[in-house]
């Protein structure tokens, strides 16, 4: 058995010996049954809870243990066709988006991550964080704007927000590397070429580009700001129209391969089902560590202990309470 002290030793004897000194003695000068079951109860408590304070355990092996010195930057294409539902069964594409998004989260442990949306407008949605449940959770909170709000936007809106702040990020942390990746459909819906995200190449040291959707497209569902049953984007059940017919999205693979070559990275098709391929963090920037040992924890053992030493003592003093009461109460004719 090994303990973990949580106390410093020294001060810890100082409470439990003195409390389990009087409690000894109170016992040893009790008389009658009761008393002695008593004080012997407390002898035991005090000992249960020193033991408890030092968090007892058994060795379990060693665990391995993985960090990486790497910042971790995340680009999703949230305008409105990302409710294009021809992900998996008829999904909305922001479902294989978030699941992706969680997938990163735990690809790279001890990593810094940070989250970009890019709709009408590009905005830091988390900033640097090893929160990785921060991460999950802004990914499934992203909706696309409200429909009658959207505009036509590129999808590269959000190029000289992630350059500059990859540059701040390098400035700040120079050993670490910078991992970028940009998660969309590539669809272009106004009439000016995309923006170029050149300019980050030289602060990113890897990442990926993720595309979603197919080349039949799917229909998206007007998006109302008002949070329904069916989706957290808050979808109604009402489909965008284009010329009289439900308008459809469909995926721009040019455009994303072309986004990857700008960022220096490669470029692979989501599908629901197959599993994303994320590249290693660099050598230089990962630890690992094999030796950490693995404890299992008794606390919650000696915690029921104490508990059950705490109703013994309790029930005692209730039966003690009764008999005082009962002795207590008046008799005889005079009674009232």
């Amino acid at each position: 058995m090994s303990f973990l002290p949580i106390l410093p030793p020294l001060l810890l004897a100082l409470v439990v010996v003195p409390a389990l000194a009087l409690t000894v003695w109170q016992l040893v000068r009790a008389r009658g049954a009761a008393t002695r079951t008593a004080w012997a109860l407390r002898v035991a408590l005090v000992v249960v809870c020193g033991l408890l304070a030092l968090r007892p355990g058994l060795p379990d092996g060693s665990a391995r243990t993985v960090a990486a010195d790497v910042d971790v930057f995340v680009v999703v294409d949230s305008t409105t066709s990302v409710m294009a539902e021809d992900w998996g069964d008829g999904e909305p594409r922001i479902e294989g988006v978030r699941a992706d998004v969680r997938a990163l989260a735990e690809a790279y442990p001890g990593a810094r991550f940070s989250l970009i949306s890019s709709d009408n407008s590009a905005t830091v949605r988390l900033p640097l964080t090893t929160d990785r449940g921060a991460l999950a959770v802004s990914a499934d909170v992203l909706t696309p704007p409200v429909t009658v709000y959207a505009t036509g936007s590129s999808i590269a809106v959000a190029a000289p927000l992630l350059a500059e702040t990859l540059e701040r990020a390098a400035e700040t942390s120079p050993d670490r590397a910078r991992l970028v990746f940009y998660l969309g459909d590539g669809e272009q819906t106004i009439d000016a070429p995309p923006e170029s995200f050149a300019d980050s190449a030289e602060w990113v040291d890897g990442g990926g580009v993720l595309g979603y959707g197919t080349a039949e497209g799917g229909e998206m569902r007007r998006v109302t700001g008002v949070v329904g049953a069916d989706d957290a984007g808050s979808r109604d059940d009402s489909y965008l129209q284009y010329q009289g017919e439900p308008a459809r999205s469909v995926i721009d693979e040019q455009n994303l391969q072309a986004i990857a070559d700008e960022l220096g990275v490669a470029y692979q098709h989501r599908t629901a089902g197959d599993e994303p391929t994320f590249p290693p963090a660099p050598a230089t920037t990962t630890t690992t560590d094999d030796d950490t040992a693995s404890r299992a924890e008794l606390s919650w053992v000696l915690g029921i202990a104490a508990a059950a030493l705490l109703a013994a003592l309790a029930g005692i003093d209730a039966g003690r309470i009764r008999r005082v009461r009962t002795s207590a109460r008046p008799t005889g004719e005079g009674a009232s």
